[in-house]
Order: structure tokens, then sequence, then C-alpha cells
């Protein structure tokens, strides 16, 4: 399925370093969960304003689809969204896409199931009201499934 842009908000600019190259010459295939966790990080702290003193976030699930390669000179951009809101935990689409003489391409998309977590504690807690309330504020309340 095709995603559309236009259904994404937030997007954050990635830098590619000369480390992220593999030795056929394209990103290597572990730095796209890199770019996905600095843009994760970026929307909860910019757009959200998550307070990590309040609650933790852990990664329960990853998934990556690999598109077209990306190079050292592309220039990229990600873009995420929260796609489901649950008790404790959330779902987040991530679109990689470079800009080319014809306009945006996608490259790369993944999903990753965050988990909010109580590192005193040690266990997974639920999302909390201000957080959940500004994901979906931010993201279009229509495009959030609850499942509490």
């Amino acid at each position: 399925m095709p995603e559309k842009l236009s259904e994404y908000k937030f997007q954050f600019p990635i830098t590619i370093r000369f480390s992220d190259i593999d030795a056929v010459g394209h990103v290597n295939n572990a730095m796209y969960l890199t770019y996905f966790e600095d843009t994760r990080f970026h929307y909860w702290k910019d757009a959200i304003g998550w307070d990590f003193d309040k609650c933790g976030i852990i990664l329960g699930r990853s998934e990556i689809n690999y598109l077209k390669q990306v190079t050292l000179f592309d220039k990229i951009t990600c873009y995420t969204r929260v796609v489901r809101i649950g008790n404790s935990s959330f779902d987040m689409m991530h679109v990689l896409v470079k800009e080319t003489v014809n306009g945006h391409e996608i490259c790369t998309t993944g999903k990753t199931v965050c988990v909010c977590y109580d590192y005193k504690a040690k266990k997974s807690i639920p999302i909390p009201e201000d957080e959940r309330n500004r994901m979906i504020d931010y993201d279009e309340p229509r495009l959030i499934l609850n499942t509490n």
C-alpha cells in the first residue's frame, strides 16, 4: 500500500554520515533503525512535548521494508506519525524519502511498536493521558485506532 505523505505532519531531515555507508556504497540496512529512532525522538520532543521524567518509552517491535537504496549524497527526510494507540503501547509508521529531480521518492517504510515503560518498576505502564491526547490531537483522531 503506497504511503500518502500528505497524512504525515511530522518530518525530520536526516544527515547521512560516511560511516552509515557499507562496502557497496549504500546506507547499511541497520542505519534505518537509527534514522527512525532519531525521527521518533524529535517527534516526541518537538511535536508532543513528551515528559520523559514521568514516563519512558521502549521499543517492542520494529519492521522495515527496504524499497530503494539510499547513498551517501542523497538528501533524505523521514516522515513519522502515530497510527494506533492502545493502553500502554502505540504504533508509529515511518517513511524515508529522498529528493530527486522528479520530487520525493519513497525509499523505505517502517513500523515500530512503542511501549510506555517505568524504568524504576521495570514494567510497562499506561500511556500518560496528556501524551495520549497530544498524539491524538497532532496526528488527527480519525487516523488513530484506540484499542483500550
